[in-house]
């Protein structure tokens, strides 16, 4: 029997015989939840199916286990405690049956490896801490226990949520569910693949420079970022404190709503399971700024793009052509990756102290793989030739971040309630070609797949990626939404209206 990857707590055999049987036959507890299209719900209807007893908690999520060790290959996830899974979903029908209620009451939600999780392993992608259970939960992950949710399992993630491909030198490499020879992007590639390959409807991610909505826009899938500081990130291993923001991976914005509203203690009433959208974008304004953000994309990008805002105008958007000036890619990046590179080893430090880990910045940065050790030595570490000053950190952090602000706000966010352009550049490369790879003819990096996410995230806007087309080859591409800082309502309010005007994307095939 083919198995779900092993748990570092407990064998994952055990997990798979009481999800499996001990000889990998269906049990009659999840016999049900496999003959269906349960794994399609997404996290509203997961919830109300459950509330209103059309189906069991444990009969969804060991369904749910059975497409994870199916679907192994994938390399999605780094644990899954698959007994644990099933004991807390038990436990959560017997709190139903007994007349209590939460938002998310036997919900399975899977979490990038980055969040701390209690008693559950937490490798943040390293093998330095493959034997590291911690003794709290991340604030975000008491958050959703609290409103009920199971957590799933673990996801695989580039380590150190380091890279934008989804290698992970210990774990492996994380494949497209649209075509398994293709890249997931990342850093929180495992929670992109498990969301599109209907593993799980949802999984908490993390996004620096694009570390959400890059694996949401190549795997086809809704990926949120909300503006900094409006999800907790209290106990989940940094990249940057000025960049990092927690956020969700999932198959609706509704979705994205809902956990948006229990994470900030807002009212969840405003979150309709069957809220009836007209698809009626009169009265909108959406700004798109080509020069910048369609600068050398592939051709079928730019194509779909522009048939995405001719499908909007139709349902009554007005369309605002603006120019962030010629100089904005260059501020961009000068102003992203000077304050990425320097905050990475002061921020990892902290975190380290801050919940008493069981290593130092030293063993982690040794037990590196090749790749993202390569990238440390250059620009993290002191000594790198590529270390950024704490002069320019400081003009990035209050030059830089100020101008790309203030441009966005003026030009962008004074004209529309919203600023559109593709997500990524391009569809997901080849496994092969990850690192360096063709877009229109010209020779690029695998950076250049945050090329167009991470000015967001230096202005710290909120930005949400929804599916927009799949090209001649079948592969993802993703529409970002991005609004002014702070707008978070609104803006999952309007991406749920294109979202209604768009219609869903279809799965990946064998899924």
């Amino acid at each position: 029997m083919s198995s779900i990857p092993i748990s570092k707590d407990v064998a994952l055999v055990t997990g798979a015989s009481a999800a499996f049987g001990s000889t990998g036959e269906l049990t009659p507890a999840t016999r049900s939840a496999s003959s269906g299209e349960l794994h399609e719900l997404g996290l509203a209807a997961a919830a109300h199916a459950i509330r209103t007893g059309e189906i069991s908690s444990e009969a969804y999520v060991g369904g749910l286990l059975e497409r994870a060790r199916e679907h192994a290959d994938l390399k999605a996830f780094i644990t899954i405690d698959g007994a644990s899974v099933l004991e807390a979903a038990s436990q959560a029908d017997r709190a139903r049956r007994a007349g209590r209620s939460a938002p998310l009451l036997g919900v399975p939600l899977a979490v990038k490896d980055s969040y701390l999780t209690k008693g559950l392993t937490t490798t943040v992608g390293t093998s330095v801490l493959a034997a590291y259970r911690p003794t709290q939960d991340a604030e975000a992950i008491a958050g959703v226990k609290d409103a009920g949710a199971i957590i799933f399992g673990k996801n695989n993630l580039v380590e150190m949520s380091y890279g934008l491909t989804g290698l992970n030198a210990h774990h492996g490499q994380v494949k497209n569910p649209y075509n398994k020879a293709h890249v997931t992007g990342g850093s929180s590639s495992g929670a992109g693949a498990s969301v599109a390959a209907r593993i799980v409807p949802a999984a908490l991610g993390g996004d620096t420079v694009g570390s959400i909505r890059v694996p949401a826009s190549l795997c086809g899938v809704v990926g949120y970022k909300p503006t900094p500081g409006r999800w907790p990130a209290k106990g989940v291993a940094p990249i940057s404190d000025t960049l990092d923001t927690t956020g969700l991976l999932a198959r609706s914005v509704e979705d994205c709503e809902l956990l948006d509203a229990l994470l900030t203690k807002s009212p969840v009433h405003s979150v309709s399971l069957s809220g009836n959208l007209s698809g009626n974008l009169k009265g909108v304004r959406f700004a798109y700024a080509p020069r910048q953000y369609l600068a050398d994309v592939d051709v079928e990008v730019d194509r779909a793009f522009r048939e995405t805002l001719r499908r909007l105008k139709d349902a009554g958007a007005e369309l605002v052509e603006v120019d962030l000036k010629e100089e904005f890619l260059a501020l961009a990046d000068s102003t992203t990756w000077s304050i990425f590179f320097h905050e990475t080893m002061p921020a990892v430090r902290k975190f380290i102290a801050a919940n008493q880990l069981p290593i130092s910045f030293e063993e982690i940065y040794a037990g590196l793989g090749e790749n993202i050790r390569g990238s440390w030595s250059h620009f993290v570490v002191a000594s790198g030739a590529g270390y950024v000053s704490d002069e320019k950190y400081l003009a990035a952090l209050n030059v830089g971040r100020q101008e790309l602000s203030s441009r966005l706000a003026q030009i962008a966010f004074g004209q529309a309630d919203a600023l559109l352009f593709p997500t990524t550049p391009c569809a997901a490369p080849r496994i092969e070609n990850q690192w360096n790879f063709q877009v229109g003819g010209k020779d690029v990096t695998h950076l250049f797949l945050s090329r167009n996410t991470h000015p967001s995230s230096s202005a710290g806007l909120p930005g949400i990626n929804i599916p927009m087309a799949l090209n001649s080859e079948g592969l993802p591409l993703g529409l970002e939404l991005d609004a002014a800082a702070g707008r978070d309502r609104e803006l999952l309010a309007l991406a749920r209206r294109v979202e209604q005007v768009l219609g869903r994307l279809p799965g990946p095939t064998g899924f």
